[in-house]
């Protein structure tokens, strides 16, 4: 859904007999959507991953992150700051020196995330194969 959208379903609880508990009039499974967005994003998955070990400099996370541009990597960061997921540590040096670490909360995630990684990687040959043979059946449509 792009920004600025409205989702039909997420409409204040009195408009669709939500439920309570969201903020700003939103059903909680509206809420709880948001949050999966995030942590589901692409990349907040191999921050929250890389992150895992222990705490990391912007550099290092862009290093390590293949095809993710600066910006994106930012924006993905103040998400997950947002979330509570990430701090944000602003060490007062010249140059300053920034470095991100998973919240208590942020950790939670780690064995779930993990798994998905560990699938995704046992399983690349196989989609690989599926995504071929789809190809090929689909090639003259």
């Amino acid at each position: 859904m792009e920004s600025g959208q409205v989702d039909p379903v997420c409409k204040p609880p009195e408009a669709a007999g939500g439920e309570p508990g969201g903020t700003d009039g939103e059903p909680s499974a509206c809420r709880a959507r948001e949050v999966l967005q995030r942590v589901g994003d692409k990349w907040s998955m191999y921050v929250i991953d890389l992150l895992g070990p222990g705490t990391k400099r912007f550099s290092e996370l862009h290093r390590s992150i293949d095809g993710i541009t600066a910006r994106m990597l930012t924006v993905t960061l103040r998400g997950l700051e947002r979330d509570g997921i990430v701090t944000r540590t602003i060490h007062p040096v010249i140059p300053p020196r920034v470095e991100y670490a998973l919240t208590p909360m942020g950790l939670t995630l780690l064995d779930a995330i993990g798994a998905l990684v560990s699938w995704a990687d046992g399983h690349l040959p196989e989609i690989s194969a599926a995504q071929a043979a789809y190809d090929v059946r689909h090639a003259a449509e």
